[in-house]
């Protein structure tokens, strides 16, 4: 907004100037330099430089010889260009009116021109509102771009191409801050954004800006400069002229900021003509670190360069320490491609086209400048030109010099001449040198460069980029003013003075050891945050701002380093615990009463544990009951012995024989299980009722939210906003400021007046558990943090020292002298373990036993069934397919009822039974008449079933009521079902 309010100012001065007429003397235009031949067409070009200054001197005889060797490479061409100077005398509005006098009277095609940004602002509208090509080799503001007119062409890097490789260098030795110092016009501040955009990206500060005018005296330059050596940065980076840059390096060496320590770097300007000094400034040079553009070497190049040196000394006896420098180049290579252009464009419409004076009949000499008809075809021809020149491939795109593989070297000043220590480019970032085969990318490494002679000739070590003032004051470190847990930080007052006697405390003696452990001194004095009255002045948030503000130095105490705040200011690495944790009251949860006994196990285990005394109770009976009488009998009998057999087993005392080797399988396996559980009971009951259980009184926020109870936490905590965030009520906070008040909050309790839960970072609550032995715990979750850390402004170069200070005392042997001098409790405070989980015994701790019992039983249930199967597989087999699964169940129910005499244990009384049994086919299953006295057949004496109960085979339809069984012809092949038969009956 102000570049725009200044420049419309400046356009109506420069309107009201034409307007009078006021030209240059009719002297100032100068005689074509070249003669034309009599066929070639003479095309009118204008020159606008400051002929007294060195740009404008190396620019016009670069000019000169450009225009010489063009026409003798081709004297065949049809056009020849005629120079017209004029001088500019360093004065925007002198350039300006130069550019209007070209272009009006004269009526050039194209005007090579002016030297400074500043000049061409203006002469670049005139260009766009007449047609007239622009071409300046000098004018670099990033500003001037070719959107702002087609009609400009800039035959130079601009500005801003050099701020990455600036940047490189303050990024390759790690200097934290560096000062922009620049003049006060276009040239000088139109680079300033993207020169701090570039350090912003390399985490680089820019702590303040120095702008000196370009018409300063001494005594201005010398009060800036002595307000930024009372800075503790000690890197500048200066963009000015070489006229203004010289008298600043000049007095900051008479005032000391040449010496050991400092850094100064200069743009391409500066370090492209600091050779033309006079020698009684060049001392003021030293150790400069300088950029410039870099062009390669060529023998074409070198050529030229001994030709212009006799010419320039013919042309200028009285200048002795000239060189050519980039912008020489480049406006040789300038005059070239518009020589070309005009030859490609022609003569056919070479002249202008008067424009129309406005309607009020009020006219201006601006409106009387006519349009170039030639200007747009020249325009063309401009942006097509593309040849090898001296400063490289010169090409325009957009009107801008192409310089995609520009190279820019870094020079370092060492007694009369300078010595190139590396170089940058795109591709590669620093190098010691050029090697164009790698094209790797910029490495994170540590750049190789030459050896570099810093100011106060000091080539053994890097200047740091910043150090304390030697005049500066002390550093202001401040401290917060705390009521409670004074181990951290205490601030004892003078009871007689109102001031403070000392700082005191575990921060302090940590920040004081890292202290001595800099590698240098570091001066300060520690400032109470209170108020005249001795109270805090405000929070911990309200403290780290005044960092933020400049208020204070340094911050050292109990605070933590948290993301908000660390936005606003930089921290140490932290030297404490981190994380906030939620902190409740504990008491004994004993249960005395008369049910105590069902404490041990939950209720899943409970059942689970019945259910299973129960099941393997049925799987014994069932392996036992064909072969055992004692789990034989009426079916109550039965029922209560296999209950008393499989509960008698929890205390081993079953008295039952098992003979079968499964049912003796499966026993082994409960038994194991039932030895399992009941040590555990044992142990779990014994531990209920013998040891003492601390339970947390809240396991959960959500029952403090839920419950709505108060909750408390450290006056002036960033956990407020914590709390906030877990969206409790600020109705339900309660402050303190001691362990001895929280305490007192907890013993009240929420309902009357106190708290239910504290909330606090980690070393508070350390110091209070150690206080209050075995009445309070933590309980998840924890929130993190950082730990406490110690704050400075943002970007401040100490932070990295004090950190590594830090580091060397918490892991030393300091460290643990300065807890156990603070921290250190007078009483053996055993380590309390709260139960806060469960401790009684579940389900999920013994389901693998269930499983293993469950799968054992089930094994020895499915074998007992297939051998049992398998055995009455004959009467399987004389079933009639209609008979239903029911009838087949209950037949086969009635058959596993019977003892299986064919058992080793019923051998004895084998033969008693013989004689009263029958086999199935000895009952009708074969067709014959029933015989209850005949002895079993060989084929039957494996099954044998009790004659009172018999098994019949009947013709369906036939009379099921009578004992009496036939079978007739007709009835052979009826379908057949299973009765039930009993003798006698």
């Amino acid at each position: 907004m102000k570049g725009n309010t200044i420049r419309v100012n400046f356009n109506l001065f420069i309107y009201f100037y034409l307007f009078t007429n006021v030209w240059l003397p009719k002297g100032a235009v100068a005689q074509p330099q070249n003669t034309t031949s009599a066929a070639a067409a003479a095309v009118n070009v204008g020159v606008v430089l400051d002929m007294d200054s060195l740009v404008g001197k190396i620019g016009m005889s670069c000019i000169d010889m450009a225009l010489s060797d063009f026409y003798a490479a081709h004297p065949h061409y049809k056009t020849r260009l005629v120079l017209h100077t004029r001088d500019s005398i360093g004065d925007t509005v002198a350039a300006a009116a130069a550019a209007v006098d070209l272009i009006r009277n004269v009526g050039v095609q194209a005007i090579i021109g002016p030297r400074s940004s500043m000049q061409a602002d203006f002469v670049i509208s005139l260009g766009n509102k007449s047609h007239v090509p622009i071409v300046s080799f000098s004018a670099t503001s990033p500003s001037l771009t070719s959107f702002q007119s087609p009609y400009f062409f800039r035959a130079a890097q601009s500005g801003s191409s050099q701020v990455k490789a600036i940047s490189a260098i303050v990024e390759a030795f790690g200097w934290r801050e560096a000062v922009l110092v620049y003049v006060d016009n276009q040239f000088g501040e139109t680079i300033i954004p993207s020169l701090t955009a570039a350090l912003q990206e390399i985490n680089t500060r820019v702590p303040c800006l120095s702008v000196v005018p370009e018409s300063a005296s001494d005594d201005r330059i010398a009060v800036e400069l002595y307000r930024l050596k009372d800075m503790q940065t000690r890197v500048f980076i200066v963009n000015a002229g070489m006229r203004l840059g010289s008298r600043i390096l000049a007095k900051a060496e008479e005032i000391g900021m040449m010496s050991q320590g400092y850094v100064w770097i200069m743009t391409e300007t500066m370090t492209s003509f600091w050779r033309s000094v006079d020698s009684s400034a060049v001392n003021s040079f030293q150790g400069v670190l300088g950029v410039r553009s870099y062009v390669h070497k060529s023998e074409k190049l070198e050529n030229f360069t001994v030709r212009w040196k006799r010419k320039f000394q013919r042309d200028n006896p009285d200048i002795t320490n000239a060189e050519l420098n980039i912008f020489g180049l480049w406006a040789y290579d300038a005059t070239f491609s518009l020589a070309m252009a005009v030859e490609k464009a022609g003569t056919a419409n070479i002249g202008f086209d008067v424009s129309n004076i406005s309607g009020n009949g009020v006219s201006t000499d601006l409106e009387t400048l006519g349009v170039s008809r030639n200007g747009p075809r020249l325009v063309r021809e401009l942006s097509n030109i593309n040849f090898r020149g001296l400063s490289g491939d010169f090409h325009f795109v957009n009107g801008q010099l192409d310089l995609e593989s520009s190279v820019f070297q870094i020079v370092n000043v060492n007694g009369n001449g300078e010595r190139r220590v590396g170089f940058w480019t795109p591709k590669t970032g620093l190098v010691k040198n050029l090697s164009w085969q790698n094209t790797t990318a910029n490495s994170t490494s540590r750049p190789k460069l030459g050896p570099i002679i810093w100011p106060g000739d000091n080539a053994d070590s890097v200047p740091k980029g910043w150090e304390f003032p030697t005049k500066g004051k002390r550093l202001k470190i401040g401290v917060p003013v705390k009521v409670g847990f004074t181990e951290f930080l205490e601030v004892i007052w003078d009871s007689n003075y109102d001031r403070v006697k000392s700082v005191q405390g575990y921060c302090i003696d940590v920040f004081d050891h890292a202290m001595a452990k800099m590698p240098y001194p570091v001066p300060y004095d520690y400032i109470p945050f209170a108020t005249p009255d001795r109270k805090p002045a405000g929070s911990y948030n309200d403290l780290v701002d005044q960092v933020y503000y400049g208020n204070y130095d340094a911050v050292v105490g109990d605070v933590t380093i948290v993301a908000n705040r660390s936005l606003f200011v930089d921290f140490t690495l932290p030297y404490t615990e981190s994380g906030v944790s939620m902190l409740v009251p504990i008491r004994d949860n004993k249960k005395k009463n008369a049910w105590v006994f069902l404490q041990p196990l939950t209720p899943d285990l409970w059942v689970t544990s019945g259910c299973f005394f129960v099941f393997i109770g049925f799987v014994v009976w069932v392996l036992e009951h064909r072969i055992n009488d004692d789990f034989r009998g009426p079916p109550t009998y039965q029922v209560g012995t296999s209950f008393w057999f499989s509960f008698s087993t929890m205390v081993f005392a079953h008295r039952e024989k098992v003979v079968s080797n499964a049912a003796r399988f499966v026993v082994i396996i409960w038994c194991f299980v039932v030895l399992i559980l009941t040590q555990s009971y044992t142990a779990s009951l014994t531990s209920l009722l013998t040891v003492e259980q601390l339970q947390p009184t809240v396991t959960d926020i959500n029952e403090l939210l839920k419950r709505k109870e108060n909750v408390g936490f450290l006056d002036g905590s960033f956990v407020e906003g914590i709390l906030l965030r877990l969206k409790f009520d600020k109705s339900q906070f309660k402050k303190y400021t001691s362990p001895e008040e929280l305490n007192e909050l907890f013993l009240k309790g929420s309902a009357n007046g106190g708290i239910s839960a504290a909330f606090d970072e980690i070393p508070y609550i350390n110091l209070f558990l150690s206080k209050y032995c075995g009445k309070y715990t933590t309980i998840k979750p924890t929130f993190k943090t950082d730990g406490f850390g110690f704050v400075f402004p943002k970007g401040s170069p100490i932070v990295s020292d004090v950190s590594s200070a830090i580091l060397n005392v918490t892991q030393g042997d300091e460290m643990e002298q300065i807890q156990n001098k603070w921290f250190k409790s007078d009483q053996s405070c055993p380590d309390v373990d709260p139960i806060v989980s469960s401790t009684r015994l579940g389900l999920d701790s013994f389901w693998g036993l269930f499983l293993l019992a469950g799968i054992a039983s089930i094994a020895a249930l499915i074998v007992f069934a297939a051998m049992f199967l398998y055995e009455q597989r004959h009467v399987l087999f004389q079933f009639h397919p209609e008979t239903s699964l029911w009838r087949k169940v209950g037949i086969m129910s009635r058959i596993f009822d019977q003892k299986d005499l064919n058992s080793h244990t019923f051998k004895k009384t084998e033969a008693t039974y013989a004689s009263s049994h029958c086999s199935v086919h000895d009952v009708g299953v074969d067709g014959s008449s029933p015989n209850t006295n005949c002895p079993p057949s060989p084929s039957s004496m494996s099954n044998r079933t009790d004659c009172s109960d018999f098994v019949f085979i009947v013709a369906q339809g036939s009379n099921t009521s009578s004992p009496d069984i036939s079978r007739s012809p007709e009835t052979e092949r009826s379908p057949i079902e299973l009765a039930d038969y009993r003798q006698g009956g």
